[in-house]
């Protein structure tokens, strides 16, 4: 049975900059979250959602078999974990025609950072633009992306990009 859970665990920090209020207030969106299971530990600051985990807040979203978030000791939640098959993120931002979209067995939303890091099978499409790696790190600000072919205890995933020339 599907459980939807809303709770203020989660808070997404999605990209602000001066000409984007309505950004401003997707960042204010309530969040909502689907699971079969959750584990709350309040003294560990996690909570643990398990089974077919959906996550979703204004035009962000994070999928996974489970999915993990952890407050740091003020209480501010610091990363989101997911994992399980095929995680899944997805962010659109406003002045962006497409959403940035990624895959990984293992991705990590840094939320003070504002840095996506997709580990193992990565795979991040943004735009037209596509990156294929053992770990792939995406820094949302800037819009850089990092490539690296080694995936800790696994064996090198060769990097590979497709990127489309300017219109």
């Amino acid at each position: 049975m599907n459980v939807l859970i809303r709770t203020a665990l989660f808070v997404i920090a999605l990209p602000i900059s001066a000409a984007a209020l309505p950004v401003m207030a997707q960042s204010q969106a309530p969040v909502e979250v689907e699971a079969d299971r959750l584990d709350l530990d309040q003294r560990a600051g996690t909570a643990v959602y398990s089974g077919n985990v959906d996550i979703r807040q204004g035009n962000m979203q994070l999928r996974g078999d489970r999915v993990e978030i952890q407050r740091n000791d003020a209480g501010e939640l610091s990363r989101a974990i997911a994992t399980g098959g095929r995680a899944y993120i997805r962010n659109q931002l406003e002045d962006q025609a497409s959403p940035m979209e990624g895959w990984a067995k293992r991705i990590i939303y840094h939320v003070a950072e504002r840095r996506v890091e997709l580990i193992d099978q990565a795979e991040l499409t943004q735009q037209a633009d596509r990156f294929e790696g053992g770990r792939l790190e995406y820094f949302i600000d800037q819009g850089v992306v990092q490539a690296r072919s080694d995936v800790s205890g696994g064996e090198p995933q060769r990097i590979r990009m497709t990127l489309q020339p300017e219109q």
